[in-house]
């Protein structure tokens, strides 16, 4: 693993020898270890300047040299891979050391003054920027399901591979990035969703969790409008610390079981339903709750039946434990097996059971090993997901922009 560069590193410490491939390459006196030049070059950490800081690949002792001392070290190789010469034994090893006994590697770790990484080491890494995990559609922690929130600084979004780096490295359903907008728009925030595999065009818990980051840290009050991919969004707070979102609700359209489902489900449906095109989902209705908690699906084979994944739901077998309908979503069109509670689906679960159980205002519980209830309440063309979240990790991702 990369190691900050240590700025305090011993000159007793630094030395160098050619390679005797090309003579461009680096031995490190604490481990007495020497690499050939392409291993080298792989564990250059920093030019800048007239110094080249290097890391050891052999003990990940890092340390730096002034170019004017080693000038040989200036020039970036320039062999191929391939090249050989005949080796020659190195005959002007500098060790700019002290007599005594060998060096010893430092300790690195906790309790050593090499941890946190020093303020000086991080510009090598990039701007750091404020990464919150944030569990939605729950009140406790551990539970419901976790996001990843960026609130950005910048007027714009970086380019969508740098997003996608930082969604694939966090690695959870969905991470969220959010910009302020000018004053006086339709929007207050710009707002992004990214899977570790793809963007998606809605995300419900990673708005939610957005909103959540928003308000706790006093950057918005009361109503918070985002412009997504999927329109204008909205969240709003109450004084219990809910939230409830705004959102489109799914056109839903009754189509065919497609051949293959119920084999690749583990289960054979009662009925079938598109979501359209935001959601890209098929919402399959199963004969009871306990045929939903049961599923083990075949996740390769559900990937070729939607775009995203596949919503599974059936009534709730008792309504007075406090939900009225169950439900579970397999989404590995976009990298996800299965998402613990899924925001976006009971835009679709809402007008769904709404029509069965002729009630607009429902209780939603995704049945996951996480699990999380969601509100939902129809209003015709939206659809209001209530629910709480809770930040559970508020740190720095050093390498963001």
């Amino acid at each position: 693993m990369r190691l900050p560069i240590d700025p305090q590193a011993d000159i007793a410490h630094r030395a160098w020898v050619a390679c005797p491939a090309c003579d461009d390459a680096r031995h490190c006196a604490t481990c007495a270890d020497r690499r050939t030049c392409g291993e080298h070059w792989r564990y250059l950490i920093s030019n800048q300047g007239p110094v080249l800081h290097l890391q050891c690949p052999g003990c990940t002792h890092t340390w730096s040299l002034d170019t004017p001392r080693a000038a040989p070290a200036t020039a970036a190789p320039t062999a191929p891979e391939n090249h050989r010469r005949a080796p020659e034994p190195p005959t002007h090893l500098h060790h700019r050391r002290a007599p005594g006994p060998p060096a010893r590697a430092r300790p690195r770790g906790p309790g050593t003054r090499d941890w946190p990484w020093s303020v000086a080491a991080r510009p090598l890494y990039g701007r750091p920027m404020r990464i919150r995990i944030v569990d939605a559609f729950t009140d406790r922690p551990f539970s419901g399901n976790p996001a990843g929130v960026l609130l950005l600084e910048s007027a714009a979004f970086p380019d969508a591979e740098r997003l996608q780096e930082i969604a694939t490295e966090v690695n959870l359903s969905e991470t969220a990035f959010a910009h302020p907008l000018p004053p006086g728009g339709e929007a207050d925030w710009a707002l992004r969703w990214f899977t570790p595999a793809t963007e998606v065009d809605m995300c419900g818990h990673a708005t939610l969790a957005t909103a959540h980051v928003l308000h706790t840290t006093e950057r918005a009050t009361g109503t918070v409008r985002f412009t997504a991919r999927c329109g204008i969004l909205t969240s709003t707070a109450h004084t219990d610390g809910s939230l409830t979102l705004d959102f489109p609700t799914a056109p839903l359209r009754a189509e065919t079981a497609p051949p293959g489902l119920a084999e690749a489900l583990g289960a054979e449906p009662v009925s079938v339903h598109d979501t359209g095109e935001h959601i890209g989902d098929l919402l399959v209705e199963l004969r009871d709750e306990a045929s939903v908690r049961a599923l083990a699906p075949d996740f390769a084979a559900l990937k070729t039946h939607s775009r995203r994944g596949v919503i599974a739901t059936a009534a709730a077998e008792d309504p007075s434990r406090g939900y009225d309908y169950v439900s579970r979503g397999f989404f590995p069109g976009v990298g996800i097996d299965e998402d613990p509670v899924t925001g976006s689906a009971h835009t679709a679960l809402a007008p769904f059971w709404s029509a069965r159980l002729g009630r607009d205002d429902l209780t939603g519980l995704q049945a996951s090993a996480r699990s999380g209830f969601v509100r939902t309440a129809l209003r015709g063309e939206r659809t209001l997901l209530t629910g709480s979240a809770v930040t559970v990790i508020d740190g720095e991702l050093l390498t963001a922009f």
